[in-house]
């Protein structure tokens, strides 16, 4: 057998297809055609510098240290270095054009919004009775056992019953509506009586209250957020058309050497 596994264009096209890719592939080139027009229309232009420091950015976050560690990742992704800079160039022109629509009536939209963007840190077991999650509420108050010890013997999932029942720090609008008032109306640290839900009976620690602040994390979050839902409504405004005509795909064959 050939130590060569020759992969043509019309392969790739075809596996992309039969692993239901196709639709991210078109709302991923939808998208692009949609932000690069958007962006000649409001005069958004990106600068070289940006571009650099972009690709900077984008190399350290690919752990892409040395210049061999650069051309091993483009070879990967059958780039070339031009790809890569109309790569970086693009991620900074979406960027930018995000904040050119959106930057402008960022505080209002804090402001009228900011409670969905408190945050709780938790730790919750879900129980089947009503009355054993009451007999463990008050167990808890009067000291006689702690939440780990009730989350080691009544959660199931192993990795959540390791953790203690943590299930991490979630913003207001990430809980369940009939959770989230008693949980953001808590005196952190403390235990809330029993919540019923279709789910099952709720018995939640809550650790920490976080107030929400307009602080430059939370900037980028809540414009890539509006981007990402005007984008959506820009797509959804659109008939796309498909077209995928094999006989005329380029006859190019990767050369794969198996490990």
């Amino acid at each position: 057998m050939s130590n060569l596994l020759n992969i043509s264009s019309s392969d790739i096209i075809e596996s992309i297809r039969l692993s239901c890719q196709i639709p991210d592939v078109v709302k991923a080139i939808a998208s692009k055609k949609i932000i690069l027009e958007a962006a000649q229309e409001a005069g958004v232009h990106v600068e070289e510098g940006e571009v650099q420091q972009e690709a900077d950015k984008l190399r350290l976050e690919k752990k892409l240290v040395k210049a061999k560690d650069t051309w091993m990742w483009l070879e990967k992704h059958h780039l070339s270095t031009k790809d890569f800079e109309e790569l970086t160039h693009y991620k900074v022109l979406k960027k930018k054009l995000a904040n050119h629509l959106f930057s402008a009536d960022l505080e209002k939209f804090f402001y009228e919004h900011r409670l969905d963007y408190d945050a709780a840190v938790t730790y919750e077991v879900i129980l089947e009775s009503k009355d054993l999650a009451l007999e463990l509420f008050y167990a808890l108050e009067e000291g006689e056992i702690t939440f780990a010890e009730i989350a080691r013997q009544f959660i199931q999932e192993p990795e959540l019953r390791r953790a203690g029942g943590y299930v991490g720090l979630k913003h207001r609008k990430d809980f369940r509506p009939e959770i989230a008032a008693p949980v953001f109306a808590a005196s952190a640290p403390s235990v809330l009586k029993p919540i019923t839900t279709p789910k099952g009976v709720y018995l939640i620690w809550v650790e920490e209250i976080i107030k929400s602040q307009l602080d430059e994390q939370l900037r980028e979050k809540i414009i890539s957020e509006l981007f990402e839902q005007w984008l959506k409504q820009q797509i959804d405004c659109l008939e796309i058309v498909t077209k995928l005509d094999y006989d005329q795909l380029q006859p190019q064959t990767e050369q794969i050497k198996p490990a």
